[in-house]
């Protein structure tokens, strides 16, 4: 499925409409965009930057009536799932082989003892519970106001807070297949037995995950894309935007504001109608909606 350039490149259209909005939108740019205590200006004027973000933040939620939700795994991070990117994340740890390697369909194939080893005590956070961000993204979907939430992580979690309508570009690791015959499992399949799971066909039990050389599932792609296309406001939180072609995504959104919510700036921040540096769940748990 092919995933749109750059829609802010030089002589597109998508450009000229970015640059009216930039424009339009530049003084809230420079007002709005908060980072964590300690930065310059002191903690006073932040805390003034960070409430005037939110109360911008929950006027546009206000008046709109058809939010998408796109996430990355800041979102988890909150309910103690260790993050891939950021220091102290999966792939700033040592181990025998790169998890990038490990999480390889070719190293599935070629080592699934190992892959499962691994798979075992790295990817499964059964215990892990919602946090602030997914309880209100949930209490905003129930509200009305939140129509999809695309998430890239694999956890479940948003559905264990109540979301109904969760495209999972990555699939969830509650989910499970066997690769010969098709029959699904429970993630009690892969915890229950040791070594590589089998079906009762002999055939490998296999997460029903993206792996890398894997590619996303074209339906679920579709209804993002159609979502996206769709929405008036677009809210990306949790996510460096570093991982393709699921970030290109937002590439489709055609609506009047885009909000970022992370930790740490993305590639994307000059883009958005508002950038805020701030864990999510600390943000989106001061919005209440009508």
């Amino acid at each position: 499925y092919r995933i749109p350039g750059d829609f802010a490149g030089e002589g597109s259209d998508r450009a000229v409409r970015w640059e009216e909005i930039g424009k339009r939108t530049a003084w809230r740019w420079e007002t709005a965009r908060v980072r964590p205590a300690g930065c310059t200006g002191g903690e006073r004027r932040e805390e003034k930057a960070m409430t005037d973000a939110v109360k911008q933040l929950k006027e546009w939620i206000d008046q709109s009536g058809n939010i998408v939700f796109f996430g990355g795994a800041g979102v988890s991070t909150e309910s103690g799932i260790p993050d891939f990117r950021s220091t102290g994340g999966l792939y700033n740890q040592e181990y025998d082989y790169p998890p990038e390697t490990i999480l390889s369909h070719s190293f599935y194939e070629a080592d699934p003892e190992e892959f499962f080893r691994f798979y075992r005590n790295k990817m499964l956070y059964l215990d892990a519970q919602p946090n602030a961000a997914h309880r209100k993204l949930a209490e905003w979907e129930a509200a009305g106001k939140l129509k999809t939430v695309i998430t890239q992580n694999i956890d479940g979690l948003h559905q264990k807070a109540g979301s109904r309508n969760v495209l999972e570009l990555h699939g969830s690791v509650l989910r499970n297949y066997c690769a010969r015959c098709g029959t699904f499992y429970g993630v009690e399949s892969v915890t229950g037995s040791t070594g590589v799971p089998r079906c009762r066909c002999g055939g490998i039990i296999k997460p029903d995950v993206v792996l890398y050389e894997e590619g996303l599932d074209s339906a679920t792609i579709e209804g993002a894309v159609a979502d996206l296309r769709a929405a008036d406001l677009l809210i990306i939180g949790g996510t460096s935007l570093a991982v393709y072609p699921a970030a290109g995504l937002i590439n489709y959104f055609r609506g009047k504001r885009l909000v970022l919510i992370n930790k740490s700036p993305t590639p994307c921040d000059s883009r958005a109608s508002l950038a805020i540096n701030l864990p999510i769940g600390q943000v989106l748990g001061q919005i209440e909606v009508r």
